[in-house]
């Protein structure tokens, strides 16, 4: 097979869960169906997956809204009965999805409420998104799992690009990243031989309109000079997700211009 046939999705079914977010998820959607593949997106706002499918049919792609709470097991044993249902199988399963009100202010403003909401989404969630679709592709021995961390599961944020803003880099966040990492090593060692690769992508700061005392100090700081956008992380899960990346299992891709090689 010539190479780059090997990046086509085509026949491929993807979930990506918060797929239709307006930063990562949606960019990680719009880089698999561009790529061939079916898509759906899932998260608490069914309507929201609903039109952001609509505008990828209108564009030409395969794509599909669907609703799940990572925060809440019995909803992602729905999600996965869906999908059986309707597509069949699952080949490509992209963890993106965060519980948001888990990760609100610094440390001195965290609660332990918000600390177990986001226990529940971002820990047991990320685990039973597993769990569920896993066996299917244990048993078809061929599947793919995409873990969404950050820069700040492998390196620490530099309080210094908050000075002079109202911004804060909680603790939760940083926290489940880190741990996220290791747990596609996990899943990387303990299902490779069973036909299922596991991978990880680490973005550096998207570009979201911050206050520009951060955006300059970031945009300095990071070797290629300017914030991460929605094309640049295209081309990672494209790669992580098709037949191009066959032997790589258990890699924390750094998609972060430069920043954690500082």
């Amino acid at each position: 097979m010539k190479i780059l046939d090997r990046f086509s999705l085509r026949g491929r079914i993807a979930l990506v869960t918060a797929g239709a977010g307006p930063q990562f998820g949606s960019s990680l959607s719009e880089g698999l169906a561009e790529a061939g593949a079916t898509v759906i997106t899932a998260s608490r706002s069914l309507e929201t997956n609903l039109e952001f499918a609509r505008k990828m049919r209108d564009s030409g792609w395969d794509a599909h809204g669907l609703q799940v709470d990572i925060c809440d097991a019995g909803s992602i044993q729905k999600l996965r009965e869906e999908i059986l249902r309707q597509f069949g199988r699952l080949d490509i399963l992209v963890n993106s999805a965060l519980a948001r009100d888990g990760h609100a202010g610094g440390l001195a403003d965290q609660t332990a409420e918000q600390c177990l909401r986001s226990a529940a989404g971002d820990f047991a969630g990320l685990f039973e998104m597993c769990n569920a679709f896993l066996p299917d592709m244990v048993e078809r021995r061929k599947g793919c799992v995409i873990n969404i961390s950050s820069i700040y599961g492998v390196v620490s944020n530099d309080p210094g690009l908050y000075a002079g803003t109202t911004m804060k880099q909680p603790p939760t966040y940083n926290f489940v990243k880190a741990g996220m990492v290791n747990f596609t090593r996990y899943l990387a060692c303990y299902y490779g031989k069973m036909g299922i690769r596991a991978n990880c992508i680490s973005p550096g700061g998207y570009f979201n309109n911050q206050p520009q005392p951060f955006l300059e100090r970031y945009c300095e700081r990071v070797p290629v000079g300017r914030m991460l956008e929605n094309d640049d992380i295209k081309g990672a899960v494209v790669f992580l997700a098709s037949d191009a990346s066959e032997y790589v299992n258990g890699h924390n891709l750094m998609v972060d211009g430069g920043w954690t090689c500082l």
